[in-house]
């Protein structure tokens, strides 16, 4: 796995199970809204994967941005559908998101790697 992925992966994990470990109730709500939100509904798993990416993009959450693109890429979407999202981040976002489309492209390039 590359570098980068893996300290991601590494560190979310460690800092999830801490936060989640505190037992707030209100922050454990939260997470598992989270989670049952990207489960396959009327809109399947691959749209909701975009529309978190894109909403991550415009919103430039490296860490979401991140996650969504891992997300998407275990769900088997290609770098094309991707990059087509991110463009209409970009367009949504403005000139301001494109640091974050960068690292985006470099998180894709590692998870491509990873193959």
């Amino acid at each position: 796995m590359s570098d980068i992925v893996k300290e991601f992966n590494d560190y979310r994990s460690k800092m999830n199970d801490k936060i989640l470990g505190d037992n707030n109730k209100i922050i454990k709500r939260i997470f598992n809204l989270d989670t049952n939100a990207y489960q396959a509904g009327v809109l399947d798993v691959k749209t909701k994967e975009l529309l978190g990416l894109v909403a991550s993009a415009v919103l430039r959450c490296d860490d979401c941005i991140r996650y969504h693109l891992e997300n998407c890429y275990k769900e088997g979407l290609s770098k094309e559908e991707v990059v087509e999202s991110l463009s209409i981040a970009t367009l949504v976002g403005g000139t301001i998101v494109i640091p974050h489309l960068r690292r985006a492209f470099e998180f894709w390039d590692a998870l491509e790697q990873q193959r």
